[in-house]
């Protein structure tokens, strides 16, 4: 890999020295930029009268599927067990979040149900399983938390990059992902055009103005700004890193690498997911080959975000997609790959 570009102001940071209307005009700018794709340049402007945005809608006869847990379906097992390989071999990395410990307590409830709770003090989220009450704490509460999500230009088929999401797994960020498949004709060129090179990952932080390559300097960074500076053995031994981060990916090699030509919508969608999940990998793949912003919210064992999901669905399961171009929130990795190439692959086959 080559060495690390010196840290950059990101391209959509708005000046101090503007005037008040054009620091106005700027901050409605970066407002937009998380529902507004990057575009090639055109040879000229059009004269003609703009064309109106183009309207997604579920495709016909959708139905919203009933979560069930535990449950693969048919036709999908290959691909699940394909995706299981990384477990092992990344040693569980992504899927626990930093400081993550489960506690184990005598219950009176002998029924098996799902209890999150929290408080300022004790972050927290509690299984009740038969007589035995887990609760799963983390180091997370104490952690600095980003106020906008980190920027995050990758693609699901190359180690570096899965090095980057088990960090964030780890650190439970919210990330902004732009997938840059192989002749992905949006967002490739946009990193060229923003650092120079055609390298991944490229990350940029607008809450510190960081921009910057290299994996493993993106890991220190993410580490010393949103942990508490420790970075996970396995994702700390150089070489043998880079080896079975490469090596994870042969369960599912050539998947989340090239493109498909797609209808790109104008704001993200925004995915519950965690790089150490099966589920959620088969679904990044497809997010990654139609090129599809995505919003992460990134929700790993010891994860409250896990909580807010279970509060406002009654169930948790990950992955789980709300797409704010359509209004579909669903669940079930299966039904939500079908739902994206129904309503975003260009060309459709009969």
């Amino acid at each position: 890999m080559a060495p690390p570009a010196a840290p950059t102001a990101p391209h959509h940071r708005t000046p101090l020295f503007l005037p008040r209307r054009a620091a106005a005009t700027a901050r409605a700018a970066r407002a937009a930029s998380l529902a507004v794709r990057a575009q090639p340049n055109t040879a000229a402007a059009s004269t003609s009268a703009p064309e109106p945005p183009e309207k997604f809608k579920p495709p016909p006869g959708f139905k919203v599927p009933e979560p069930k847990r535990f449950e693969i379906k048919s036709g999908q097992q290959s691909s699940v067990l394909g995706a299981l390989l990384a477990i092992p071999l990344r040693l569980g990395t992504g899927v626990f979040v930093l400081g993550y410990a489960p506690r184990r307590a005598f219950s009176h409830h002998p029924r098996v149900y799902v209890v999150y709770n929290s408080t300022p003090a004790d972050l927290h989220v509690s299984h009740r399983c038969a007589a035995w009450k887990v609760k799963e704490e983390s180091k997370i509460g104490q952690c600095k938390r980003p106020e906008k999500p980190i920027e995050i230009y990758e693609f699901e088929g190359c180690p570096f990059c899965r090095k980057v999401r088990e960090m964030v797994s780890v650190l439970d960020l919210d990330v902004l992902f732009y997938p840059c498949p192989r002749k992905g004709p949006t967002f490739r060129p946009k990193v060229l055009e923003m650092g120079g090179k055609k390298q991944f990952p490229y990350m940029v932080d607008p809450n510190t103005g960081v921009a910057m390559y290299e994996s493993d300097d993106i890991i220190k960074y993410l580490a010393d700004t949103y942990g508490d500076g420790s970075v996970p053995i396995m994702l700390s031994l150089g070489l043998l890193t880079a080896i079975t981060a490469g090596l994870a990916t042969l369960g599912r090699i050539g998947k989340g690498n090239s493109y498909t030509a797609s209808r790109i919508p104008p704001q993200p969608i925004e995915i519950w997911a965690f790089e150490g999940s099966p589920f959620c990998r088969l679904v990044r793949e497809t997010l990654v080959e139609l090129e599809l912003p995505h919003l992460l919210h990134s929700c790993a064992r010891g994860s409250l975000k896990r909580q807010e999901v279970f509060k406002k669905k009654g169930v948790f399961q990950a992955p789980y997609i709300e797409d704010p171009n359509t209004g579909v929130q669903m669940f079930e990795s299966a039904e939500i790959i079908d739902y994206l190439k129904a309503t975003y692959v260009l060309y459709q086959s009969s």
